[in-house]
């Protein structure tokens, strides 16, 4: 898939939970740019968790990149809140529009390696989240 203009094509990503268990840091590592980090709030954690493609290909290689998540990035008052995502499946790739708190929306290409890599890191994180939002 041709990458079109102003979307970042995702070489990589990594997530961690917040001690409240409300949110996830996902940070990607994008070609041709810096590391972008958003929180997404768990509502939106369970909803791609229940749209996103499992893989199918057995041969599907990992990721080849893992951004490393500091301090840092948890504290940074400028990383953004994901308020909604939507999604488009290709036959390689997804590509991902996130509607953030305070910045211009962020559009994300994921290769099958990326999404399922996503995928996997949302799951394991399934059981240390609560959707506050539904209390």
């Amino acid at each position: 898939m041709a990458k079109q203009a102003g979307i970042r094509e995702v070489k990589g990503l990594t997530v961690a939970c917040d001690p409240i268990g409300n949110m996830l840091l996902v940070k990607f590592s994008v070609a041709g740019g810096s590391d972008a980090c958003v929180f997404f709030p768990a509502h939106i954690v369970f909803w791609l968790l229940e749209h996103m493609p499992v893989n199918q290909d057995p041969d599907l290689p990992p990721p080849v990149h893992y951004p490393q998540i500091a301090q840092r990035d948890w504290d940074d008052h400028i990383t953004p809140r994901a308020v909604s995502v939507k999604c488009h499946q290709h036959a390689d790739a997804v590509t991902m529009q996130l509607e953030l708190d305070h910045k211009s929306p962020m559009r994300l290409l994921l290769n099958r390696t990326n999404v399922e890599a996503m995928r996997q890191f949302l799951a394991n994180y399934r059981g240390d989240l609560m959707d506050l939002g539904v209390f």
